[in-house]
């Protein structure tokens, strides 16, 4: 057995000894075998490189369109080949070739970058624009506006095309491409917009688009919105309560002739006014969409610098717009017509309203684009509150004009013009106040800021601003008042005087009671109220006493004495003819001349007019029965002219043109 094992294990030894160097031998063999491949594979690949150029030719010259992964694909064989010529062979002209077609391709994705942009980049429409900045309290949950301004298919093209040129192609060029395009159609966005206005105004008399008569937020099937901001018409109704104030009285009967219309402004003024404010709601819509569609193109880094390139021509006419508004509104000041303020304060308040939203869209801006709203914004409150002060100190100072008082004593032009400029104040009460406190007009009119405020600083700013308003409001009306005690001095009737003083104080005090102003006035003069009821009873004492005169013969002064039945001597029946002579000739002059004044208030002229019916007419009656059983003339007829009841008849006539 250890026999045979033995040979058993020589036998192997012998095996493995002849075995393992052919092992080995097959083992190199296959080694050079893979070599051999590896060798052959890497020869044609580098020879794949030269011919780069050739193989791309083609789709390199025919461009991206249509075609960009394909495109792109190619860009990336002639990188590769640029970067293998740049690592092992960088003197050869096969490097240059590969060069000029990777340049040639990044100026087509360029170009291609380019046409996309300007071909398919369009101006909103103005009904869409319409349709995002309007709001609707009716309409719980509102569905926001999408302003699309690419087709998908084509944002999805230029994102990737944007990615390739920033991470291969080295090139930030497309920016300024890009910025330049989007800027030219926000612009033009906006300006669609207002002649979109202006084009619907003018066609069909209204003073707004077609698309603000749906609900904008929902489908355009539905009824008409609520207004979002401002109602056109802000300037004109002050007109046209002017005119109506100057062809009839307060009551509605004519009386008022003397008042003539403020300055007239056409609706073409309210129309740039309505449009001006709904371009400033547009470009802040505008821009956040387009801040949202950069920040899917433009890289992070690079967003807000192209953002704030892309928006300033846009905001820069804005701009330009309400700078000229505030040097308009400065020459009609200059021209005395304060009336031009108004066209101040539904913009002034549009954009402080807006402000906060305006401030969070312009965030990461360069600080001169972030400053032009707040420069604005100044500046239309320096004008505007100029243009408060002038118009207080005008009312104080307008000149007394023979020509140019009312005849018939009504209310004067210059009371009807105050009441309604401030009446128009009364719609922009906050934005008045801010404006008149952002000039620190608060030491003018001495308002002491109640320390239980301070708590609170909004509410203490609001509260402050409606006492300086207050406080206005009663400055205007007390020049005023100062001015029509002056001008009722040019009447040499000082019963007209006081009818005069009567028909203003009188419409002031209605005015305010109509238009709510009075709540305001007696925030900081809480006797306001009663102090012009109380000047209205003083000026009709005052032209009761016109009538003295004439009762003066109905008194016993002067009456003879005698007993009944008594034959009386030829001077005491003089004197009884005298005292009915004199209340004759002065009843008939005072009617005669009374008759022609005016007092437009019903209430007033009714009451006034019983009054003196009720005061005359007892006196007369009582002096008629005094003298019944006198015989103091052969025609009593010639004397004794008037029953007490014609009297009345004629006193009733009174301030009646007609009659």
């Amino acid at each position: 057995m250890v026999s045979i094992l033995s040979s058993f294990e020589s036998r192997l030894m012998q095996l493995e000894n002849s075995i393992i160097p052919v092992h080995k031998q097959t083992e190199n063999l296959q080694r050079l075998q893979e070599n051999v491949d590896k060798t052959l594979s890497c020869l044609d690949h580098v020879i794949s490189y030269y011919h780069v150029a050739k193989d791309t030719d083609r789709i390199i010259r025919e461009g991206p369109s249509g075609r960009l992964d394909e495109y792109l694909a190619c860009i990336a064989r002639i990188q590769k080949a640029v970067e293998y010529f740049q690592d092992n062979n960088p003197d050869s002209p096969e490097l240059n070739t590969v060069k000029a077609r990777f340049e040639k391709g990044k100026e087509l994705l360029e170009a291609e970058f380019r046409s996309l942009l300007t071909r398919y980049s369009k101006p909103v429409p103005p009904i869409l624009i319409l349709d995002a900045i309007s709001v609707d309290e009716d309409i719980e949950l509102q569905e926001e506006v999408v302003l699309e301004h690419l087709p998908e298919a084509v944002l999805q093209d230029i994102i990737c095309i944007s990615g390739w040129l920033v991470e291969y192609g080295r090139n930030q060029d497309f920016m300024n491409v890009y910025f330049q395009i989007r800027s030219s159609q926000l612009d033009r966005s906006i300006k669609g917009l207002k002649d979109h206005f202006r084009k619907n105004s003018a066609s069909s008399g209204i003073l707004y688009s077609p698309a603000v008569q749906t609900k904008r937020k929902d489908t355009p099937t539905k009824k008409a919105p609520k207004r979002p901001v401002y109602i056109p018409g802000t300037i004109r109704k002050a007109q046209n309560l002017l005119k109506q104030y100057s062809q009839h009285g307060l009551d509605g009967k004519k009386g008022g002739s003397n008042l003539t219309p403020l300055e007239g402004k056409d609706d073409v003024l309210d129309i740039e006014i309505d449009s001006y404010i709904h371009c400033i709601s547009a470009f802040v819509k505008l821009a956040q969409s387009e801040y949202a569609l950069l920040t899917e193109i433009i890289p992070e880094h690079h967003q807000k610098k192209t953002f704030d390139s892309l928006i300033q021509e846009a905001l820069d006419n804005l701009m330009l717009e309400g700078d000229n508004i505030v040097s308009a509104a400065r020459r009609a000041i200059m021209r005395h017509d304060y009336s031009a303020v108004l066209t101040i304060f539904p913009i002034l308040r549009h954009l402080k309203m807006n402000k906060s939203e305006f401030d969070s869209t312009l965030q990461g801006t360069a600080a001169s684009t972030k400053n032009k709203l707040p420069t604005l914004i100044t500046s239309m409150e320096t004008i505007g509150a100029k243009a408060l002060e002038e118009f207080a100190d005008s009312i104080k100072n307008d000149p007394d004009k023979e020509y140019n008082m009312p005849k018939d004593g009504t209310v004067h032009e210059l009371t009807s013009n105050a009441i309604l400029f401030l009446q128009q104040l009364l719609d922009f009460h906050e934005t008045a106040g801010a404006m008149l406190a952002s000039q620190v007009l608060g030491d003018t009119y001495n308002i002491p800021l109640d320390p239980r405020e301070t708590s609170s600083a909004s509410s203490s700013t609001s509260d402050f601003n409606k006492r300086l308003l207050s406080s206005y409001i009663c400055k205007v009306l007390g020049n005023l008042q100062l001015n029509l005690l002056s001008k009722s001095k040019v009447y040499e009737d000082s019963a007209l005087s006081a009818i005069f003083l009567h028909n203003n104080y009188n419409y002031i005090l209605k005015s305010l009671e109509k238009s709510e102003l009075i709540q305001l006035v007696t925030v900081t003069q809480r006797k306001a109220e009663s102090s012009y009821r109380e000047l209205i009873k003083q000026q009709i004492d005052i032209y009761q006493r016109s009538w003295l005169k004439v009762l003066e013969h109905l008194t016993d002064k002067n009456m003879p004495i005698f007993q009944p039945g008594a034959k009386l001597k030829d001077k005491e029946r003089q004197v009884i003819k005298d005292k009915f002579k004199g209340f004759n000739d002065g009843l008939e002059e005072l009617c005669k001349i009374q008759k022609g004044w005016a007092i437009p208030d019903k209430e007033q002229r009714d009451y006034i007019r019983q009054s003196q019916r009720k005061i005359v007419s007892d006196a007369y009656r009582a002096f008629v029965q005094r003298c019944a059983n006198i015989s103091f003339t052969k025609n009593p007829e010639k004397y004794h002219k008037y029953r007490p009841e014609e009297v009345e008849e004629m006193i009733e006539k009174l301030f009646d043109t007609s009659a």
